[in-house]
């Protein structure tokens, strides 16, 4: 009877090309966001321009002054929310610094009061504009004062929300390249003592059985070779995952001799099924591990594969002797990184299961396919 955990694992997708994707889709959005709030405030420019004339007029006045009027204070104000937006994109004011924005408020509102005293006066030469004008100067630097105000906050929350964008992901950035370094340096881990014992069989078999020798050279090649090519960012389907075992399992074989043999076994359609690559070369390491080292008899390896309800279920046992082993859930280096491993790609803890029972060491990985 089978006892497993589910491993629970996102589509699979070639992760630079959907950085990049990201990247221009990002850009493609900042700029789409960047000409919408163009148009609006363009936009809202025109009503303001508008709306100022018609005011105007209501006053008595030709459309000719009120037009113009509305025109050169609507300018102004578009130079001073320039200013204060151009200012806003390199410089965000701390808590203490709002006090400050307010003050370059003031001074653009009435910068743009003292132009418009200047300049207006000498275009529309009429003695009741000119009344008109002076007496409007307080309502227009309140105005001007409330609309560049308005300016400044609608920047002061846009780059704000910019700044944090772009924080979060630098962030994820860190922590994606951390992800991969601790994922390289797993992988790295996986070798070294693999490669040592394999370095000393070829040694003990050069002078007793030089053909052996040579042939566990080639195999060893092969298969550093197909480990060197492998991506923990893409997946492999399972029967390239297990030819890649093989290799392993016929190194292991020279090594032990006839004491170890591997049963491999899967449906038609768990072939195609897909997996994290070097999944199942640390979890068969850990079997013949705790399989062969402690015994001198002939040890059966069975590693299991099949489609259960759109899952890729794995199953990898091996015996034990009660009398001299132990097994401890979760020993060894090799299930500890396989388990490390899938944390990092898909946070998640509960992705591996193993247990003893009948002088049977069982590991049971279940993987969901898109």
């Amino acid at each position: 009877m089978w006892r497993y955990a589910a491993i629970k694992l996102p589509v699979y997708g070639k992760k630079s090309n959907q950085n990049y994707k990201q990247t221009w889709t990002n850009l493609a959005t900042n700029q789409g966001i960047a000409t919408k709030i163009g148009w609006s405030l363009a936009a809202c420019c025109l009503i303001w321009m508008g709306l100022q004339a018609y005011i105007i007029y209501g006053f008595g006045f030709k459309w000719y002054i009120a037009l113009v009027d509305s025109f050169c204070n609507t300018i102004l104000l578009i130079g001073a929310c320039w200013l204060i937006n151009n200012n806003l994109r390199y410089y965000q004011p701390g808590t203490k610094g709002y006090i400050n924005l307010v003050v370059w408020c003031a001074a653009l509102s009435g910068l743009c009061i003292l132009i418009s005293r200047w300049s207006l006066p000498y275009l529309l030469d009429d003695k009741a504009y000119k009344a008109f004008f002076s007496q409007s100067l307080v309502i227009r630097f309140f105005v001007g004062f409330l609309a560049i105000g308005c300016m400044a906050m609608v920047s002061v929350i846009y780059y704000t929300q910019l700044d944090q964008k772009e924080n979060d992901q630098r962030k994820a950035d860190a922590e994606r390249l951390a992800r991969e370094a601790e994922l390289y340096n797993l992988r790295q881990q996986l070798q070294p003592h693999f490669l040592f014992n394999s370095l000393n069989s070829i040694n003990a078999l050069i002078g007793l059985r030089p053909d052996e020798a040579r042939k566990m050279i080639h195999q060893l090649s092969d298969f550093l070779r197909g480990t060197l090519k492998k991506d923990d960012q893409e997946p492999v389907p399972l029967s390239e995952e297990l030819q890649h075992l093989q290799l392993y399992l016929d190194i292991e074989k020279v090594r032990f001799g006839h004491r170890l043999e591997a049963e491999i076994s899967c449906d038609a359609k768990s072939g195609s099924m897909k997996l994290p690559p070097m999944l199942l070369q640390p979890i068969v390491e850990n079997a013949i591990k705790f399989g062969l080292y402690d015994t001198t008899e002939n040890v059966v390896i069975s590693i299991r594969a099949e489609v259960n309800d759109n899952y890729l279920v794995l199953m990898v046992q091996n015996p034990y002797d009660a009398q001299t082993t132990r097994p401890r859930k979760g020993t060894g280096f090799g299930l500890s990184g396989v388990q490390r491993r899938l944390y990092l790609l898909f946070a998640r803890n509960d992705l591996v299961e193993t247990f003893a029972e009948d002088n049977i060491f069982t590991t049971i990985i279940k993987v969901p396919q898109a």
